[in-house]
């Protein structure tokens, strides 16, 4: 009992920690030369050099986490946006306490492979990116504009259970926004996921 009161006050703490280091509104791209392999084809790459001509798209994701599994279906769409919007997008997996299981390298490039990934899907590996940028869920969207500045936050639509019964896309409209050079009005939205399995030391 008095262990997995421990490992529920680990949680809550590191979870509080996140959003206390979360980047804001405004702030730049943060970790933005930190080196990663790319799942699909074993390069090495960094965010700056995936930044296209109205900005970057970052979602950090796993493997497993139901919420991932849940919204993942709209992966495919989110790149469309981002290839017509002239956006970059990355995924970030992040999960360093599941190296030796679900979260695997190895598993990585089965699962990008199984869902036929068509966009690079990034380990960070040791959290070094999820902690720079405060990331605390697999989903966790952060859109960047051209000048590398956070535009918008949080979650890809309103309801990861049912694509079909989205009324609000979050990230469609604010990428739009970008790229047509329109204010985005709604800048945060409420992350929904499973916790970053993150190193922390």
């Amino acid at each position: 009992m008095k262990y997995i009161l421990l490992i529920g006050l680990i949680t809550l703490t590191l979870s509080i920690s996140a959003q206390n280091n979360m980047l804001k509104i405004n702030e730049m791209l943060p970790a933005k030369t930190e080196k990663m392999k790319n799942a699909l084809n074993d390069a090495t790459v960094d965010l700056k050099s995936q930044v296209k001509k109205n900005g970057l798209l970052v979602i950090f994701s796993c493997n497993t986490c139901p919420f991932v599994v849940a919204w993942e279906d709209r992966y495919p769409m989110v790149n469309k946006l981002a290839e017509e919007n002239n956006i970059g997008f990355v995924l970030i997996n992040s999960n360093f306490m599941k190296r030796n299981d679900d979260d695997s390298w190895e598993a990585m490039k089965k699962h990008a492979v199984k869902l036929n990934y068509k966009w690079p899907y990034l380990i960070d590996n040791e959290s070094v990116v999820a902690n720079a940028f405060g990331a605390q869920t697999t989903p966790h969207v952060f859109l960047f504009d051209k000048e590398l500045k956070l535009v918008y936050k949080g979650a890809i639509d309103d309801n990861y259970k049912d694509a079909a019964q989205v009324k609000e896309f979050y990230l469609k409209d604010a990428m739009q926004n970008l790229a047509n050079g329109k204010e985005i009005t709604n800048k945060e939205t409420r992350n929904l996921g499973c916790s970053i399995k993150r190193k922390t030391e």
